[in-house]
């Protein structure tokens, strides 16, 4: 009797231990739900106010693709300035807002990971206990057990209420199994958020240093002006005095240099992306309508896409970063401007100008899609825009070039020869309706197509 005592309490305390296991498992993470609750709601506020700020961003951009349709005057490039400020500036609330988003994510899931843990802990210690207390009795031999039990029959009840408690350990193991691979996964979440919010705060960081830029740029050219139309119009000229003076250099250097091009050594279409998310083309390569009055060479050496300064500019595909520099340091409106050339793993190359800010150093390894930098206006640019020259990688070299524009002064700049120069829509995903799948990319590329067209008839 006393033996079946003993029995039946080691029984009892196992029930109080599963109910306690059940406690552990669902009501701890009821403590939390409340707390769980407020984040989530938070959430909810700061993505609805980040949404309200998108939209912002969409009519600031739109305001500047129509102040971009409209002849440079010194008020309208003034207007762009400011109207670029203020994107800038809602960019900057976006990222604070995504930033304090992101914290509160990273709260929600240490707590998870805190009540996962807790859970995990007690109840394995109480699992430990009670497996442990299960062992003695299995091992009370079959004799000790008839002889502590009056009659047969409460033997196998006393069997049948350990098997059904081995049981509901087992269910409670394999819902234990399922909090620590919950707790696997919120830690992977975690380390997750806090790589995006390292992002995002060097996103901020860079999206504040163009902001500083673009006050420079707006003072500067008040500066020069003195507000003035006429001085801005003879800025202008000096720019454009700057650039004819630089390309017909670079035009007669280049033209010098010996380069045989295999094109058997180049790869097909698509084996670039698009440097940007949002593409619009502005002017193509070679021969264009604006291309003899604006160069040397009456070629474009690249293609030109419309870009609003701080516009993240990707590379387009892996390489190797072989040069990084800035003209204006030498001869300033006269030539790329911020730069970027990379050296692609595909036997291409390309140069990236008129940048805001440079996000890489020379020698730097890039993956395909990386930010390598933000457009701008730097150089020999009159509007905001990228420019992209793609080259066959082994003609491409960084070289010093004495500048024309700027007699007295050496520039370091990427140079090829002329037959080294690509079209890059020739590796770039198709723009034709049939070919690529991006209905803005094409809708964008044919309406830029119609108005040269009409432009040329004279319709416009």
């Amino acid at each position: 009797m006393r033996s079946r005592f003993y029995q039946g309490k080691r029984i009892l305390l196992f029930g109080f231990f599963l109910c306690l296991l059940g406690f552990f498992l669902f009501f701890s993470l009821d403590l939390s739900a409340q707390t769980a609750s407020e984040l989530r709601d938070k959430i909810e506020e700061s993505n609805n106010e980040i949404v309200n700020l998108e939209e912002e961003i969409k009519n600031f951009q739109q305001e500047l693709v129509e102040i971009g349709k409209e002849k440079r005057t010194l008020n309208n490039v003034i207007r762009e300035i400011d109207v670029t400020r203020k994107k800038l500036n809602t960019d900057i609330k976006v990222t604070q807002g995504k930033i304090g988003t992101t914290n509160l994510e990273i709260q929600g899931l240490e707590l998870q990971i805190g009540d996962k843990g807790t859970i995990i802990g007690r109840s394995v210690e109480g699992l430990g206990e009670s497996i442990r207390r299960i062992n003695e009795f299995d091992s009370a031999s079959m004799i000790e057990m008839i002889l502590s039990n009056e009659r047969i029959s409460d033997i196998w009840k006393d069997i049948d209420d350990l098997q059904s408690f081995q049981k509901k350990t087992r269910d409670y193991v394999i819902e234990l199994r399922a909090v620590r691979k919950g707790l696997r996964n919120d830690k992977d979440e975690t380390e997750q958020a806090q790589q995006k919010l390292v992002n995002l705060k060097t996103d901020l960081s860079d999206q504040k240093k163009i902001v500083d830029q673009n006050k420079r740029e707006k003072d500067r050219l008040l500066k020069e002006t003195k507000n003035q139309e006429s001085n801005y119009n003879k800025l202008i000229q000096e720019k454009l005095a700057k650039r004819k003076a630089f390309e017909k250099a670079l035009e007669e250097y280049e033209s010098q240099l010996k380069f045989i091009l295999d094109p058997s050594l180049l790869p097909g279409r698509g084996s670039l992306i698009w440097p940007l998310d949002n593409v619009f083309i502005t002017q193509r390569f070679g021969k264009t309508v604006s291309s003899k009055r604006l160069y040397a060479s009456g070629t474009h050496s690249g293609v030109d896409f419309r870009a609003s300064t701080g516009t993240k500019i990707k590379a387009m595909v892996s390489g190797i970063v072989i040069g990084t520099g800035d003209t204006d340091l030498t001869c300033r409106n006269a030539s790329w401007g911020k730069w970027v050339t990379i050296e692609y793993d595909n036997g291409l190359a390309s140069t990236y100008g008129h940048l805001s800010l440079i996000k890489v150093t020379s020698g730097q390894r890039v993956s395909t899609g990386q930010v390598v930098g933000y457009s701008g206006n730097t150089g020999h640019s009159t509007a905001p825009h990228l420019h992209v020259t793609v080259y066959a990688g082994d003609a491409v070299q960084i070289q010093q070039k004495p500048s024309a524009a700027c007699p007295g002064k050496t520039y370091t700049i990427p140079l090829a020869a002329r037959n080294a120069y690509l079209d890059p829509l020739e590796y770039l995903p198709s723009t034709t309706p049939d070919m690529y799948k991006h209905p803005a990319v094409t809708y964008n590329f044919l309406r830029f197509n119609l108005w040269t067209i009409n432009k040329i008839s004279g319709i416009m």
